[in-house]
C-alpha cells in the first residue's frame, strides 16, 4: 500500500500509452487506494473490527480536442478503459489541454500509522473516563485509522505520489432521564496521535452543562458558537471564495478585493503543511501553496484550479480537485483554517454575559451562498451573568452569514478541526433567536 509501490505501478503507463496509441493528444491517469481500520463501540463495550480496502484509477484525455473520463475501480483492463473514454470524449465540445508538468515526483509520507490495539485502548480509555462521572450515560462510537496512496501521471512527463494516514474517533454520549433524551458527540482528526483525555473532557463539559433543562430565549441576542458548531458559517464563506463564483457572478465579493468584508477580528487563509487535511499537490498535479484568502477582515485572494485560473486571467492555486474519482477537477480547498484569538472557551462566556451557546446544530437550514440560515438547535445553552445555566430545547437561531461575520467581537483560543475547517469558538454580537418555552 506504500508510495513506494504506487510508484513503480504499470497500470498507469499503460493507459498513457494506449491512448496516445489511440490518438489522443494528451492523458492522464489518477489513481487512489485506501486502506481502513475501524474500531467500534456500542453501549460502552467494544462491537466490531473491521478492515476494507479500495482502489480506484480514472483515466482523463483528449482526443480531437474532446474530453473524455473513464473510472475503473478494483482490477482494471486497460484497452477496455481507453475504449470507453475515447467513446465518451464524443459526448463533450473541445476545450484547451491542461495539464501540469510538475517536476517534483516523490513527497514524503504524511502521518503514521497505528496498531488495532492502540485505537481499541484509546476507545475504551475514552468511555471509561465519561462513565466514571456519568454511569448511566450510554457510549458508542468509533476509531480508526486510514491509509491513502495517491498518483498522478500525465503525458507531459508528470509522475508525482504521496502516502497520506489519518487518525479519526467518533464519541456519541446518551443520557435517558425519565422522557428527556439527550445525545451529545464530538470527534478528533489528527495525524500521528489521538487523545482521549481531550475528548471526554468535551463530553463532559457538555454533559454537565446539560444536567438542566431551563426556559430559552426569544429576541436578539449575543450568541456563541463552540468551535464544533462555528463549522457551520464557514460552507458559505468558502464558497464565496470560489473562484468559479466570481467567473458566474454568484458570489457577492466579485469586486471586492482589497476592500473590508468581515470583521477585522477575522483572518482566512489556507496552509499546506498545517492539520491532518494538508496535502502536497493537487488533483491536477499543481503544489498545493499558502494562500490568504481574508486578512484582518480584509479580502485577498480568491481560489481556483486551472481552468478558473485561465478565465479570470490569473494562473491556478493548486486548487484543482475532484469532488469524486469520476469528477473532472473543480476549484476546491484542501484545508481552511481560521485564525485563532488569545481568549479562553470560558473567559468567551464570561464575557459575553448574557446570551446563548449553539453546539450541535440540525442537518439543513440555511440557503447556500446568499448566506440567508435558520437553523435548529440540536443543542444549545442558556448563559446568564456569564455562567451556563442550563440546556435549552425547541430553539432556532436565525440570520445572515456575512452580516453575522461582520459583527464577531471575539474569538477563542481552542480552534479545532471540523472536517477541513480549523476554527475556534466565536462571538456574533447579535443574531435572532426564537424559542418554545419548555
Amino acid at each position: 500500500m506504500g508510495s513506494e509501490n504506487m510508484s513503480h505501478n504499470t497500470l498507469s503507463e499503460q493507459l498513457l500509452e494506449l491512448s496516445l496509441k489511440s490518438g489522443a493528444q494528451a492523458a492522464e491517469v489518477y489513481e487512489s487506494r485506501s486502506l481502513s481500520r475501524p474500531v467500534f463501540f456500542e453501549a460502552n463495550r467494544l462491537k466490531q473490527l473491521e478492515t476494507s480496502q479500495s482502489e480506484g484509477t480514472a483515466l482523463r484525455l483528449w482526443y480531437n480536442g474532446r474530453p473524455g473520463l473513464a473510472v475503473a475501480y478494483g482490477d482494471v483492463e486497460p484497452l477496455a478503459m481507453v475504449e470507453m473514454a475515447l467513446a465518451l470524449s464524443q459526448l463533450n465540445q473541445p476545450e484547451p489541454v491542461e495539464l501540469s508538468c510538475n517536476s517534483q515526483s516523490h513527497y514524503p509520507d504524511l502521518g503514521a500509522s497505528v496498531s488495532v490495539d492502540q485505537l481499541i485502548d484509546w476507545g475504551k480509555e475514552a468511555i471509561a473516563q465519561i462513565r466514571q462521572v456519568y454511569p448511566d450515560v450510554l457510549c458508542s462510537g468509533d476509531w480508526e485509522c486510514d491509509e491513502e496512496t495517491t498518483r498522478l501521471v500525465n503525458s507531459e512527463g508528470l509522475d508525482c505520489h504521496y502516502k497520506d494516514t489519518t487518525l479519526s474517533c467518533y464519541i456519541s454520549a446518551e443520557w435517558i432521564r425519565g422522557d428527556d433524551f439527550l445525545s451529545v458527540a464530538d470527534g478528533q482528526t489528527q495525524r500521528c496521535q489521538l487523545h482521549p483525555d481531550k475528548l471526554a473532557h468535551q463530553i463532559l463539559q457538555r454533559l454537565m452543562w446539560s444536567q438542566e433543562n431551563v426556559l430559552t430565549l426569544s429576541g436578539r441576542f449575543p450568541v456563541l458558537f463552540t468551535s464544533k458548531a462555528s463549522d457551520m458559517l464557514w460552507g458559505t464563506i468558502q464558497a464565496a471564495l470560489n473562484g468559479k463564483q466570481v467567473i458566474e457572478k454568484a458570489t457577492p465579493w466579485t469586486q471586492r478585493v482589497g476592500t473590508p468584508v468581515i470583521a477585522p477580528t477575522l483572518t482566512l487563509y489556507q496552509d499546506p503543511e498545517v492539520g491532518p487535511y494538508s496535502c502536497p499537490f493537487d488533483d491536477e498535479g499543481n503544489s498545493t501553496q499558502y494562500l490568504m484568502f481574508v486578512e484582518n477582515g480584509i479580502l485577498r485572494n480568491f481560489y481556483s484550479d486551472r481552468t478558473t485560473g485561465r478565465q479570470l486571467g490569473t494562473k491556478t492555486t493548486g486548487n484543482g480537485f475532484r469532488p469524486g474519482l469520476g469528477s473532472y477537477p473543480i476549484p476546491g480547498l484542501f484545508n481552511f483554517l481560521i485564525q485563532p484569538g488569545s481568549t479562553s472557551l470560558q473567559e468567551l462566556i464570561r464575557e459575553m454575559d448574557h446570551g446563548l451557546i449553539v453546539d450541535q446544530i440540525l442537518a439543513g437550514g440555511d440557503d447556500g451562498i446568499s448566506g440567508d440560515f435558520s437553523i435548529n438547535i440540536d443543542l444549545g445553552y442558556l448563559v446568564q451573568g456569564g455562567e451556563v445555566v442550563g440546556r435549552v430545547k425547541d430553539t432556532m437561531v436565525a440570520g445572515n452569514i456575512y452580516n453575522a461575520l461582520k459583527q464577531v467581537v471575539k474569538l477563542g483560543s481552542d480552534a479545532d478541526w471540523n472536517g477541513a475547517c480549523y476554527t475556534p469558538s466565536l462571538i456574533v454580537e447579535e443574531l435572532s433567536i426564537t424559542g418554545k418555552d419548555n
